[in-house]
C-alpha cells in the first residue's frame, strides 16, 4: 500500500520504494512506539506521503527509461496512455486532494479512516475529496481538448 501510495505522486516505482524505504529506515532508526497499531499505520502513511512529496519536489523527470518504453498492442496501448494521462493529472492536482483521491479510490479507506491518518476532521476529507474530483474533471476535460 505505502509504495503504491508513493507512486502515485513520484515518477517510477523505483523512486516511490525508495522514499518507502527511508521512512521505515527512520522508523527504525527512531526507535517509535505506537500505543495502537491504527495509529503506526497513520504515521507510516503520512511520512510516506511526505518523503514521496520531497523526492517529487526535488526531481522532476521527463524522460521514461527504455525498459518502460515496450512496444504494446492498441488496445492495452490505449488503455496504459488514458492510466498515464489520469495519473498525470492527480499528480497536478494539489497535494491535499490528490492523497485523498489515492487514498479513497486505489487504498478503499473510508472518509474517517483517511481523516485519522491526515488528522483531519472526515467532514474536511469529504470536502477535499469533493473538489478534488471536481478539480480532476476539470483537468481530465481540459486534456481532452
Amino acid at each position: 500500500m505505502l509504495v503504491r501510495l508513493a507512486a502515485s505522486r513520484l515518477d517510477s516505482v523505483a523512486d516511490a520504494e525508495d522514499a518507502v524505504q527511508d521512512v521505515f529506515c527512520t522508523l527504525v532508526s527512531k526507535k517509535l512506539v505506537f500505543v495502537d497499531p491504527e495509529y503506526e499505520k497513520a504515521w507510516l502513511i503520512r511520512a510516506t506521503i511526505n518523503r514521496a512529496s520531497d523526492l517529487r519536489r526535488r526531481k522532476s523527470r521527463l524522460n521514461v527509461p527504455l525498459d518502460e518504453a515496450r512496444a504494446v498492442p492498441d488496445d492495452a496501448a490505449e488503455t496504459e496512455r488514458r492510466g498515464r494521462e489520469m495519473l498525470a493529472c492527480v499528480r497536478a492536482l494539489p497535494e491535499k486532494y490528490a492523497v485523498v483521491l489515492h487514498l479513497h479510490y486505489y487504498e478503499g479507506c473510508g472518509l474517517r479512516e483517511i481523516g485519522v491518518m491526515l488528522r483531519v476532521p472526515a467532514a474536511t476529507v469529504g470536502t477535499r475529496l469533493a473538489r478534488g474530483r471536481a478539480r480532476l474533471k476539470a483537468l481530465l476535460e481540459e486534456e481532452s481538448l
